[in-house]
């Protein structure tokens, strides 16, 4: 069974399970079916938030559990509390549950002196930030605790991902260049030279570390990143290749002049990488898709969903994250100034 199977990472996660031969139940809000999926996927609608139906869902068992939307500990103990029923599970994290051991983490980023420190590569064995339910990194640094600790019970491997990217994102961090090309921008700025690094996930590559899973089921922990990060002004060289347009991009020392000016969704005052030799050890982990070859799907999958309506209706999650991703009035009077 699939959790959240009609989302970014579900709707590749049942294609590859599918294939590999399991028989997969692809459980969503709306029951969605993807035109991927093999004609035996069975979906089903599920609310995540509905004990007694997961539990009426799973029926007498299942071999494995994917939850790609967990979150939290209760989400944690509803999967705990089906134990007896399930043989092991794979769930969704992500690399924002790392702190640097000083009470930094993904939360204080933007704060004055608030950039964690953290070693480059970051392993699997990096200190977490505080259980809790404060933050969405604090919620799944949570979740990860219940069922590290239940892995007798459930053995659980835990997933986490970074800069996820591919269709069906409700956070595209592509737009950032896509709708720049599509309005006409030919010139942008980023911050802090364009060197930042964040570490990206393909979504077609966090389906295939979970189908290796699948088939070798532990408890571990393990980061599912793409093979090399690409900095912020790579991205966008090849978001530029493959629309076919010429752009000039302005490099600023340092930090952004304003957060409407030269601040995309990758900008990090230091590097964020994280340590894949892990997944390669225990599961024999090779990416399917590097970070170049993946974006075609993406940036035709964005240029349809943005024709005809505000990027703010077309994506909400990025707008409220990222409200002033677009600032072109703000743009022009920097450049004039």
């Amino acid at each position: 069974m699939v959790i959240g199977a009609g989302g970014q990472i579900g709707r590749p996660a049942v294609e590859a399970l599918a294939r590999d031969g399991w028989e997969v139940t692809a459980a969503s809000r709306r029951g969605t079916r993807d035109e991927s999926w093999p004609g035996e996927v069975v979906t089903r609608r599920l609310d995540r938030e509905d004990d007694a139906a997961l539990g009426e869902l799973i029926g007498d068992g299942c071999d494995l559990v994917v939850d790609i939307v967990a979150y939290g500990a209760g989400h944690a103990r509803q999967l705990t509390g089906l134990a007896d029923r399930v043989g092991s599970a794979v769930v969704m994290s992500t690399v924002s549950v790392y702190g640097d051991g000083t009470g930094r983490g993904f939360d204080t980023m933007s704060e004055p002196g608030g950039f964690p420190q953290y070693p480059v590569p970051v392993r699997e064995d990096q200190p977490t930030v505080p259980p809790g339910d404060a933050t969405y990194s604090t919620g799944k640094a949570a979740l990860e605790r219940e069922l590290i600790a239940a892995g007798d019970r459930l053995p659980t491997t835990l997933l986490r991902a970074g800069a996820i990217h591919g269709p069906h994102s409700p956070l595209p961090r592509e737009l950032y260049f896509v709708k720049r090309n599509l309005d006409g921008r030919r010139r942008r700025v980023l911050a802090h030279r364009g060197e930042s690094l964040f570490h990206t996930s393909a979504a077609r590559n966090i389906a295939e570390l979970i189908r290796l899973a699948a088939a070798r089921p532990g408890s571990r922990v393990l980061n599912a990143c793409d093979p090399q990060p690409l900095t912020v002004a790579e991205i966008g060289s090849a978001v530029d290749a493959v629309m076919g347009v010429e752009t000039e991009t302005v490099l600023v020392d340092g930090a952004a002049p304003s957060p409407s000016v030269g601040s995309s969704p990758w900008s990090v005052e230091l590097p964020v990488v994280f340590d894949m030799s892990a997944a390669e050890r225990e599961l024999g982990y090779r990416p399917v898709v590097f970070y170049p070859e993946s974006l075609p799907e993406t940036v035709d999958w964005l240029t349809r969903r943005l024709s005809g309506q505000d990027w703010r209706e077309a994506f909400p999650t990025l707008a409220r994250i990222y409200p002033d991703l677009f600032d072109y009035a703000a743009e022009d009077a920097w450049f004039g100034a």
